[in-house]
């Protein structure tokens, strides 16, 4: 194994727990991928209190945390992700700067933990080891042996992409961006080019797309495009609509898969070994 990519969490906007939703997962972004060094995760949305109880069983003791951006359903999860209130833990936790807000990721955190939202605040998460606020653009090394690239993302207040290698696989996490149609995003295929797995955001079709614009998201058609334009050699539609229910979704998994067998539709609880 050189890395497996786990999806936690794989809906856009706001979870969506019904019976409408089983199939592909209600919950919101988050990832964790797992190197040979140890793990990385993008993104706590909901979906980051099951990984929580997946790193408690198996002793794990040490994460990275990389956010996208701080829309609530990218951080709403974090309260609930029980190994950070263990000192034991050692959880470093990283955000990019974003547009306008001179509010650093710990502060932002901080906010939607004080009282009245929350009852614990965040000093109760005692695993936390570190908070850096960063540039987009800048590269990390969290292990050995691996290597985050960043590059901006088309999305309301700023976003940020990752491209993570490892062992020679690429990962890229590219989620809450908006194309322009006729136009691909250089930054984008930056962060694709030739790489194993494309996460991308496909929150609309191409039908949906012209009533959706300046909203920051992207459609599963123009992640086809632009993965075979930069040579990636799969892609896994994410950050579905909550509109999008199990048969909207399986519509669209099935026109997908007819479009470019490299595609897959991510699904909570999803395992990809690379």
């Amino acid at each position: 194994m050189v890395c497996t990519v786990k999806f936690w969490g794989v809906r856009g906007s706001i979870a969506c727990p019904s019976p409408e939703h089983v199939v592909y997962g209600g919950n919101t972004s988050c990832i964790a991928v797992t190197t040979e060094a140890g793990i990385v995760v993008f993104d706590a949305g909901t979906g980051i209190r099951s990984l929580g109880r997946e790193i408690i069983g198996h002793g794990l003791a040490h994460a990275h945390l990389f956010f996208t951006h701080t829309h609530w359903d990218h951080i709403n999860g974090f309260p609930f992700f029980a190994p950070a209130y263990n000192p034991a833990f050692r959880l470093d936790i990283h955000g990019p700067k974003q547009d306008g807000s001179p509010r650093g990721i710990q502060h932002v955190l901080m906010g939607q933990m004080e009282t009245p939202n929350f009852p614990v605040p965040l000093a109760a998460m005692r695993g936390i080891v570190s908070y850096e606020d960063f540039e987009v653009g800048s590269i990390f090394s969290p292990y050995d042996g691996v290597t985050l690239r960043t590059a901006p993302l088309r999305h309301p207040n700023g976003a940020c992409g990752y491209r993570l290698e490892t062992g020679g696989v690429v990962v890229a996490y590219i989620t809450d961006t908006e194309h322009v149609p006729g136009t691909p995003d250089e930054n984008v295929l930056f962060l694709m080019r030739g790489a194993d797995l494309v996460i991308y955001d496909c929150t609309y079709t191409d039908d949906q797309f012209p009533t959706k614009i300046g909203w920051g998201h992207s459609t599963w058609q123009e992640g086809i495009r632009l993965a075979r334009a930069a040579g990636a050699k799969r892609l896994a539609i994410f950050h579905h609509d909550p509109e999008h229910t199990d048969d909207i979704m399986a519509g669209i998994e099935a026109e997908a898969v007819r479009s470019w067998t490299g595609v897959v539709v991510a699904r909570d609880g999803m395992e990809i070994t690379l």
